[in-house]
């Protein structure tokens, strides 16, 4: 039987970014020093193929930090945790690493720094999500005033409008986020913003790469974990961009073929936490269906890396 002729788009850059890249090499060097098991608090980065290949390594992942041992090392996740965190590990001295992702770091600073010139946080970003609990956890309880939406921006109460700064989580949609970016001035002309922008250049760049396909595609599929902050908004740059079928998938055996009947060209990209062996997986999937034609779209070249903790550096 001859196959039907398709054309794949493939977004570049794609997947993995440097604050995962560092997050998982941290969960994989502290099993080489200290040997296992090793405690994660939350999963490390939203994908389940990384997290159960870690878990096979020895990682054990906790929602909190009262489910790890005092004697076992622990890791925070590469999206932040409150403040409240490293104190209670500081308080039954275990040995703690935090892998947050320098780019949220940088948001937890800047947060610091506006509370301590007196100034009161918006915090752009879904309630909930692990980055924004961390985030907001930097700060007093009634410091920092969560937006979702430009219609959150007329409902919140500052203590004074004059003396308000905004933030964001760092995987937003760019285009969303300026839009709520634009209400919260409107409303507070003295607001002050982010020395440089919050959204970290992985989802920038991903975002631009969708955007650069969805003229070309009758359909996109998204490699990337349901609770991936970053890769759902691809899907939904995606379908804003034009493109009426956009799916979020976490492995090729989730491709729902019969929705691909008759497309004729596919974008695919991959989430900030994807590994490449998943968006090999699925162009393997296409491959043994169609006769394939593989576009590379490429719309910036990332070349970031984050350092590793001292303490894994060195010898235990």
């Amino acid at each position: 039987m001859t196959k039907p002729p398709l054309t794949l788009y493939l977004a570049a850059p794609r997947g993995f970014c440097a604050g995962v890249d560092r997050a998982i090499k941290i969960v994989e060097m502290a099993l080489t020093k200290w040997g296992a098991p090793v405690y994660v608090r939350h999963e490390i980065v939203h994908n389940k193929y990384v997290v159960d290949s870690l878990r096979a390594q020895g990682a054990v992942f906790v929602e909190e930090l009262d489910e790890c041992p005092d004697d076992r090392p622990v890791i925070f996740s590469a999206h932040g945790v409150p403040k409240s965190v490293p104190s209670a590990a500081q308080a039954r001295n275990m040995t703690y690493v935090d892998a947050t992702c320098p780019l949220v770091s940088k948001v937890h600073i800047e947060a610091e720094r506006h509370h301590e010139a007196g100034l009161q946080m918006v915090m752009i970003g879904h309630a909930g999500h692990p980055e924004t609990v961390g985030t907001m956890g930097q700060l007093p309880d009634g410091e920092v005033l969560l937006v979702e939406t430009v219609e959150d921006v007329a409902t919140i109460t500052p203590r004074d409008p004059a003396k308000l700064a905004f933030i964001t989580q760092t995987t937003l949609s760019v285009d969303d986020t300026a839009g709520i970016v634009a209400a919260l001035q409107a409303r507070f002309p003295a607001i002050v913003g982010p020395h440089k922008e919050d959204i970290c250049y992985a989802t920038t760049n991903r975002q631009a790469a969708v955007k650069q396909i969805a003229p070309k595609i009758d359909a996109l599929l998204v490699i990337g974990a349901p609770n991936s902050s970053n890769s759902k908004r691809l899907v939904e740059v995606g379908r804003a961009a034009g493109c009426a079928y956009a799916q979020l998938i976490q492995r090729a055996v989730d491709i729902d073929w019969r929705a691909l009947q008759g497309v004729r060209a596919v974008g695919l990209t991959a989430g900030a936490s994807a590994p490449e062996t998943l968006v090999n997986e699925v162009l393997d999937a296409f491959a043994a269906r169609y006769d394939l034609t593989t576009e590379i779209v490429e719309t910036a070249v990332e070349s970031v890396e984050f350092k590793v903790p001292r303490v894994l550096r060195v010898p235990a």
